[in-house]
């Protein structure tokens, strides 16, 4: 099994790629119940984790990741970021490679700052959130855990409510879920509908309303975004109004099919987008979604720097990395 190059977005995935990413992260769900979560499988390699931008859970998740499969970590922070000191993004990556790491999971408020990165360095490069582009390992885990639930991720009624524009979670989620033939409806305040999925994903339909009741009629699958109030110049509306016009409540979520799954990428701002009783209940996929981040993770990490050579990727997966 040869290693994937890198993992930058998933909108060039194929199928047939993503279903192996999925089936590869299958014994490492299974790892996750075992009372010793320790594996040697990488043992000697170093992750660099590369957080320009603040996070919590994505970086927490990569570190735990790399140390149950047995490898060590480096970690850099944006709040200690030597580009608050005016040094260049590619000059203090070059400086991360050049204590040999053997591969980086990178976040950067910067649309395309990982692939960037990817071009000039020879190590894996993961891009863990790049501004709003896209987060390819949120929607891989999201689609694991879709998986898990419905089956298959094929045909589903698949309703984002929320901050859209703003959303790399989103981006991911419609390329991915779209190669498996999934319909879209978009729902959100006006100004955070963009027009730019409109013909991108081929022939797969993709809806447009601000009004939450029509968007939830007929959904498998619900995907509640943050309100990411940092990436605004101004809000789109009053909080106050957001909440009354597109919380998820439990009275609206019955306008879905029945048993649709709820999820949501986190962190989660309880009693703005979500009602706590749709949060913790019998739909709600958000710890699930957790935990299959670590199985996705990990899977990544055994893929690209524990296996095989550098020499192509495995058969099905040759432009996982594209």
């Amino acid at each position: 099994m040869q290693r994937l190059r890198h993992l930058l977005g998933t909108e060039s995935l194929t199928a047939e790629q993503i279903t192996f990413l999925l089936d590869e992260a299958k014994p490492f769900q299974e790892f996750q119940r075992h009372p010793l979560k320790k594996l040697a499988t990488l043992r000697g390699k170093t992750v660099a984790l590369a957080f320009f931008e603040p996070s919590t859970r994505t970086r927490i998740s990569f570190a735990t990741s790399a140390s149950r499969l047995g490898a060590d970590t480096m970690n850099l922070q944006a709040e200690t970021s030597s580009l608050k000191k005016g040094e260049s993004l590619l000059d203090t990556v070059r400086t991360l490679d050049a204590m040999k790491p053997d591969c980086i999971a990178m976040r950067h408020s910067s649309s395309g700052a990982a692939a960037f990165v990817a071009s000039h360095l020879d190590i894996p490069v993961i891009n863990a959130g790049d501004g709003m582009h896209e987060h390819p390992t949120q929607a891989l885990l999201d689609a694991l855990t879709i998986r898990d639930r419905r089956g298959s991720l094929a045909g589903l009624n698949v309703t984002i409510v929320g901050d859209i524009l703003h959303s790399r979670v989103a981006r991911s989620n419609l390329h991915l879920l779209a190669k498996f033939g999934c319909r879209f409806t978009l729902c959100g305040p006006a100004m955070w509908l963009p027009r730019e999925f409109e013909g991108l994903l081929g022939d797969i339909p993709v809806r447009r309303t601000a009004d939450i009741d029509e968007a939830l009629q007929g959904a498998d699958v619900i995907i509640v975004l943050r309100v990411q109030q940092e990436r605004m110049h101004e809000p789109a509306l009053p909080l106050d109004e957001y909440i009354l016009l597109y919380q998820l409540t439990a009275e609206r979520l019955r306008r879905a099919r029945e048993g649709a799954l709820v999820l949501h990428p986190g962190p989660m701002i309880r009693g703005l987008e979500i009602d706590p009783a749709v949060a913790d209940g019998p739909q709600s996929c958000v710890l699930e979604q957790v935990t299959n981040g670590l199985a996705i993770r990990m899977a990544l990490l055994f893929l690209m720097i524990g296996t095989g050579t550098e020499s192509g990727a495995p058969k099905g997966t040759s432009h996982a990395a594209d």
